[in-house]
């Protein structure tokens, strides 16, 4: 007897989301373990148990497991915040960074720390209200406009542009205000301790439990404002819960790991060939995909170019725009 359509998915599904934790587990291995200093499974088994060589424990515990950690909290939380973007705004070429969320979100960060650099442990709650403002001024254009999905991606540019421009203005006059600016202005995971991690992992984690229980709304919504209305559903605060979870996730990135790119745009196209338009095994599935590509371009950045370091952003950069201007086209060809 022939499997049925429904039980032939969900075996797919089941077999996508094995490798995915398989590939996740094991690109976060080879991050602990690789970079200037070879830490091997058995030196990281030795950590746990209190008795490792010092030197390497201290590699272990203040440099690699912090890194890692960070590029797998970044990567998930931009990988299902640029889903669900692309999903409310009904626009695949959307992305936290190319519509200038991220700039949003690092402008705010800016901000807070030219005017209150005592409060920088609150930088995760200041990008989230910048990646939210962002996201609505975007919103609003796609509503009042009715501007198409190509216009719409350029005014995200032009806004992304006039944010980056706000956090030029902020350095400028307060150099102080970001310590290491560039590397920030790019994004990478050098410097990260586990303490600034607390309140973004916190963030990250609430908000991808709120949007995989808001995952059949989602799908409601993915079939258009006029039909979601017509099904029942409470369009306007639906939509700005889902954008607000959006930019927590967004900022909540950026205010340990800057302005990196293009992770919310490859990975959410990539799961949606895999594990299909559904909104629970696609979010699902690009926060296992975005902390798996972000944690190997991480390891890459460290790696190739030994014992010199490429911040991430650099290498996200180069896989990410031939993949947007082959979108840009594909859109162009007539499915815009």
């Amino acid at each position: 007897m022939k499997n049925s359509p429904i039980s032939s998915t969900r075996k797919r599904r089941g077999l996508l989301f094995a490798v995915l934790v398989l590939l996740t587990l094991l690109a976060a291995l080879c991050a602990l373990s690789f970079g200037s200093v070879t830490v091997s499974p058995a030196d990281m088994v030795d950590f746990l148990m209190g008795k490792g060589n010092e030197a390497v424990s201290r590699i272990f515990l203040y440099s690699r497991l912090p890194r890692t950690c960070a590029a797998m909290l970044a990567g998930a939380a931009l990988a299902v915040s640029g889903a669900v973007i692309q999903t409310v705004l009904n626009n695949p070429l959307a992305s936290p960074g190319i519509i200038g969320v991220n700039a949003g979100a690092g402008l705010a960060v800016a901000i807070l720390c030219a005017v209150l650099p005592a409060a920088q442990r609150f930088s995760p709650l200041a990008a989230m209200a910048g990646a939210l403002t962002a996201v609505l001024i975007v919103l609003g254009l796609t509503e009042y406009t009715g501007a198409s999905r190509m216009t719409l991606v350029l005014a995200g540019v032009a806004i992304a542009n006039l944010f980056s421009a706000g956090i030029d203005a902020v350095v400028t006059f307060v150099p102080e205000a970001l310590t290491g600016v560039t590397d920030f202005r790019i994004g990478g995971f050098s410097g990260v301790t586990m303490s600034r991690l607390t309140l973004p992992s916190v963030l990250i984690l609430a908000s991808l439990l709120l949007v995989l229980s808001l995952t059949p709304q989602l799908d409601i919504l993915a079939l258009g404002s006029d039909t979601a209305a017509s099904l029942g559903l409470n369009v306007r605060p639906v939509r700005f819960v889902l954008l607000l979870l959006s930019a927590a996730l967004a900022g909540a990135a950026v205010s340990f790991a800057g302005l990196l790119g293009f992770a919310g745009l490859i990975v959410p196209h990539a799961m949606r060939r895999l594990a299909g338009e559904e909104s629970l095994p696609l979010v699902a599935a690009s926060a296992l995909g975005g902390a798996f590509f972000v944690t190997v371009c991480d390891l890459i950045s460290r790696l190739l170019f030994a014992p010199f370091e490429l911040p991430v952003g650099v290498i996200l950069a180069f896989a990410g725009v031939p993949f947007f201007i082959w979108l840009l086209f594909r859109q162009r060809g007539g499915r815009s």
